[in-house]
């Protein structure tokens, strides 16, 4: 059987063991999508209405049923209980006092991430708690400043550095190091070129900052491997897993990560702007009581960081005396008490990836961006056969195990508009990044291989329409710079 026919998909999808898995998720419909007012969505478990192929998770997860659900009984909980709700337990419903909302989690998330639940926190949002971490763990001296990241990390990574080298009135100029890429015609960075971006600056680099996986191109880094090396040469590593959770099995523990940094809204489907999570290695977490000192010094003796009282052990919470008593691990950086919704939110998806582990998704990933590779090879052949050109290439690392759920698409300049057009008209959504990609990422919680077919089919078509809009575009130029047409041609679009 034919790996371009939809009978094949479907075979595929019938082997899949946690195919159902999909059925736990609100998938638009194409009528969702298209209509200008908000209305109960049609589809999800009902089918009702012909589904959207939605190969967004990288930017925004799909909603999973049980959030409504959830969400239902936080707000019948706080009509009823008002200012209770914080303490009571309610034997109908699957939530949790409030006061205990964050701690419900995390041993959940710990499981994702490999680290103990200790060194788990769910709290803030993904930039806010880098501005945390790096509260704590950059500490620049005369002998170390600077702190190492990639050229292309995402704008608010970059802005965080930056103003935390200014807040110790250093020059970025001088203490950001950029990595990269040795060519504009390729986009990812080697293992071993990062190595030795680390060795260059070992002696007066105080940090390394790098994601786990690159926002742009998909590339899955070497993180056990860079965490180590620059380790050794005495940097402090940290990571931000912003399309790492809950895409790709990570060790953080195991891996001697000093901390690391997430959203929750793209795999993690917790809903957009949800709470975010963090990770500090268990080293870095301990709290020593010892006796009271003679003129008021703390009893405890803890790693520094920004504190508020939510970060206070439970015991001293509501006991209003001014003196900080952490807690132990990652639950010791926490500020203010937590969004009661986002954590309901956060239930719920931890309530599905439960249902599965991070290796069998990360096994039918590999599976479902295999496919779309393959399907993307075959048209570019066909387009190379019949045009002499293909309108795009693949940007992503070609070996699965260097790339997560997602693949990059490079379009030939001028295709980028017609080509989203034609795809959103079809019904499919994927991420756009201009002036000339498009990130379409197959999540395996939700996506298979007849959404992957089904795409394929659709950006054969919005290829062709795009190549013939460009050539139309290209005859209307030629003819009005030539004078050969009345004004009225110039028009065309």
């Amino acid at each position: 059987m034919q790996a371009n026919t939809m009978d094949y998909a479907r075979q595929q999808d019938g082997q899949d063991e946690i195919r159902h898995l999909r059925n736990l998720f609100v998938i638009p419909s194409k009528a969702d999508l298209a209509s200008k007012t908000i209305q109960t969505p049609s589809s999800g478990q009902s089918g009702a209405g012909e589904r959207s192929v939605y190969l967004c998770g990288n930017s925004l997860g799909l909603q999973p049923s049980l959030t409504r659900s959830y969400f239902e009984q936080y707000l019948n909980t706080w009509a009823s209980k008002g200012v209770y709700g914080h303490f009571k337990d309610i034997e109908d419903s699957n939530l949790v006092p409030w006061l205990h909302v964050d701690d419900d989690v995390k041993d959940d998330m710990a499981n994702i991430v490999e680290a103990l639940p200790s060194e788990v926190v769910i709290m803030q949002t993904l930039t806010a708690n880098l501005h945390l971490m790096m509260a704590s763990f950059y500490r620049p001296n005369r002998e170390r400043y600077k702190i190492i990241l990639e050229g292309k990390a995402f704008p608010s990574d970059h802005y965080a550095v930056d103003s935390h080298i200014r807040h110790h009135e250093l020059d970025p100029a001088d203490a950001m190091i950029l990595i990269e890429p040795k060519s504009k015609d390729n986009p990812i960075l080697s293992t071993e070129y990062i190595k030795s971006i680390i060795d260059k600056h070992a002696s007066d680099a105080a940090l390394l900052l790098l994601p786990g996986i690159q926002f742009y191109t998909g590339q899955f880094f070497d993180m056990p491997g860079l965490t180590a090396y620059a380790q050794n040469k005495g940097l402090t590593v940290g990571w931000d897993l912003a399309h790492a959770v809950g895409n790709v099995p990570v060790q953080l523990h195991e891996w001697n990560v000093d901390f690391a940094v997430w959203c929750t809204y793209k795999y993690l489907n917790c809903g957009p702007g949800c709470i975010g999570g963090a990770f500090v290695h268990e080293r870095h977490g301990e709290v020593i009581e010892r006796a009271a000192g003679p003129h008021g010094e703390s009893r405890f003796e803890y790693r520094n960081r920004l504190s508020g009282w939510w970060g206070s052990s439970k015991a001293s919470r509501f006991a209003m005396e001014n003196e900080f008593h952490p807690i132990p691990g990652g639950a010791g950086f926490q500020l203010s008490n937590p969004s009661v919704a986002d954590t309901t939110a956060v239930k719920a998806s931890m309530d599905i990836f439960k249902q599965t582990n991070m290796q069998a998704l990360r096994k039918k990933s590999l599976k479902l961006t295999k496919y779309l590779e393959d399907l993307l090879d075959e048209l570019a052949k066909e387009q190379e056969k019949t045009t002499g050109d293909a309108c795009f290439s693949i940007m992503s690392p070609r070996d699965p195990q260097e790339r997560g759920a997602q693949l990059s698409l490079l379009l030939k300049p001028g295709l980028l508009d017609t080509v989203m057009h034609e795809l959103e008209e079809a019904g499919v959504v994927v991420d756009e990044r201009r002036p000339d990609v498009i990130r379409v990422a197959p999540a395996p919680l939700y996506n298979n291989h007849e959404d992957v077919f089904l795409f394929a089919t659709h950006f054969r078509h919005a290829c062709e329409a795009a190549k013939g809009a460009k050539s139309g575009a290209k005859a209307s130029a030629v003819m009005v710079d030539g004078g050969k047409e009345d004004k009225g041609w110039s028009e065309i679009k």
